[in-house]
């Protein structure tokens, strides 16, 4: 097998689960810097990270979720068969940017100024009240919170 110490940036694909005598394994989706290049349809490249270290165990376990960008260093291991993902045993990890939106794993009320959204781990739809309880809409999804919102201050001139 081929090993080589590296430093990889990608974002987690899976919230990080606890293996065997302590560690900790995750899926970190690699694109390559010239992204442009490739077509449309290219795959991303997925590498499988696991990590025994208890400071980096911790952190996956408490603070990261899916969507979080992360620069993994550590011994990497080409698959000795092609198409398998590739395995990186982590030493070090950096936080680079965290997901906008957290994993949702209940019902979540949540503020956005003059307004209350609720999120529900079961659906994409977000609904969306006035804090004073007044319906104001259905986002599609938490991208769309935003929009629907500067909608309803247009309609209400600023009014919520």
């Amino acid at each position: 097998m081929d090993t080589t110490h590296c430093a990889v940036d990608g974002w987690v694909d899976t919230v990080p689960v606890p293996g065997p005598r302590d560690t900790v394994s995750f899926d970190l989706v690699v694109r390559p810097a010239d992204i442009g290049a490739l077509d449309d349809d290219a795959p991303d490249t997925i590498v499988t990270c696991i990590s025994g270290d208890p400071r980096i165990t911790l952190e996956l376990l408490n603070g990261i979720q899916p969507g979080d960008l992360l620069r993994a260093t550590g011994t990497l291991v080409q698959p000795p068969t092609p198409g398998e993902p590739a395995r990186l045993t982590v030493d070090a990890l950096e936080v680079l940017d965290t997901a906008l939106v957290p994993v949702l794993r209940e019902m979540v009320l949540d503020r956005y100024g003059d307004y209350v959204v609720i999120f529900d781990a079961d659906r994409d739809q977000v609904p969306v009240f006035t804090a004073y309880g007044a319906w104001v809409g259905l986002a599609d999804n938490p991208d769309a919170i935003a929009h629907l919102i500067d909608v309803q201050e247009r309609v209400n001139g600023g009014d919520a």
